[in-house]
C-alpha cells in the first residue's frame, strides 16, 4: 500500500534543467572552461559538491569548486525570483496528492534554491519532509536522499512512490526500493535502463492522479 509520495524538484515540478544548463554554460565559458554537449545530462541528479567539482575537473573552470557553486546558485536564484518556471500541472498535482498521501521532496538542488521555489510556488506547507542531496554523503543515483526522506516521513521506502524524470533520479528512487513514477522531459530523455526501473511512465503531471498512485500498491 502506498502511504507517501516523494517528488523530485528539477524537471518534475519546475522546468529548471534548461535554466541550469544556460547558467552553467555561461559560468564555464566566463571562467576559462569548455562546455561539453553531454554536460547537462551528466550533472542531472548530482549534488552541489559533485557538479561543482565536475565543472572544474571535467570542464576546466578556473575557480575552486565552492566558488563555482556560489556563482551558479546565485545566478539560479536570481532567475527564479524573476520567473519561476513551474511545469504545467505541478501545483495541482502536489495539492491533489497531498490531500490523500503524505508528501516528501528529495531534490538535488541546493537547500537555498529549494526554499526559493517552495516559497514562490506556495507549496512549502505541502511537504512534510524536504531534503537536498547536498545534505547527504552521496547524490543521485545513490539512494541516500530518498532513504532519508522516507525516514523523516516515518514510512518504509517500499510504501513510497517517487516521482522522477532523470536517469540518475530514477536509479536513485529505484535503489531506495520505492515504486518509481517516471515523468520524462523530452529534452533530456532518461537512459533506457533507468526508465525500465519505473513502474509507471507518464507524459505529464496532469496524468498523475490519486488513482494512478494507489494502483502501484
Amino acid at each position: 500500500m502506498i502511504e507517501a509520495v516523494v517528488f523530485d524538484l528539477d524537471g518534475v515540478l519546475i522546468d529548471s534543467e534548461p535554466v541550469w544548463e544556460e547558467v552553467r554554460r555561461e559560468v564555464v565559458v566566463a571562467h576559462g572552461g569548455h562546455w561539453s554537449p553531454d554536460a547537462q545530462p551528466q550533472m542531472m541528479g548530482m549534488s552541489t559538491a559533485e557538479w561543482s567539482a565536475y565543472l572544474v575537473a571535467d570542464l576546466g573552470v578556473r575557480l575552486p569548486p565552492p566558488r563555482v557553486a556560489e556563482v551558479v546558485i546565485e545566478a539560479m536564484a536570481a532567475r527564479y525570483r524573476s520567473h519561476l518556471p513551474l511545469l504545467p500541472g505541478a501545483v495541482e498535482a502536489v495539492r491533489l496528492l497531498g490531500a490523500r498521501f503524505t508528501l516528501g521532496l528529495a531534490s538535488s538542488a541546493p537547500r537555498s534554491l529549494i526554499a526559493v521555489v517552495l516559497d514562490a510556488s506556495g507549496l512549502r506547507s505541502s511537504f512534510a519532509a524536504v531534503r537536498s542531496t547536498e545534505e547527504e554523503a552521496r547524490g543521485k543515483p545513490a539512494p541516500d536522499v530518498y532513504l532519508t526522506v522516507a525516514r523523516l516521513l516515518g514510512v518504509d521506502p517500499g510504501s513510497c512512490a517517487a516521482v522522477e524524470d532523470s536517469s540518475n533520479g530514477l536509479r536513485s528512487a529505484a535503489a531506495a526500493g520505492m515504486a518509481v513514477i517516471a515523468v520524462p522531459r523530452p529534452e533530456y530523455p532518461p537512459a533506457p535502463d533507468a526508465l525500465a526501473a519505473a513502474r509507471l511512465v507518464l507524459g505529464s503531471l496532469t496524468e498523475l492522479t490519486v488513482a494512478a498512485v494507489t494502483a502501484l500498491g
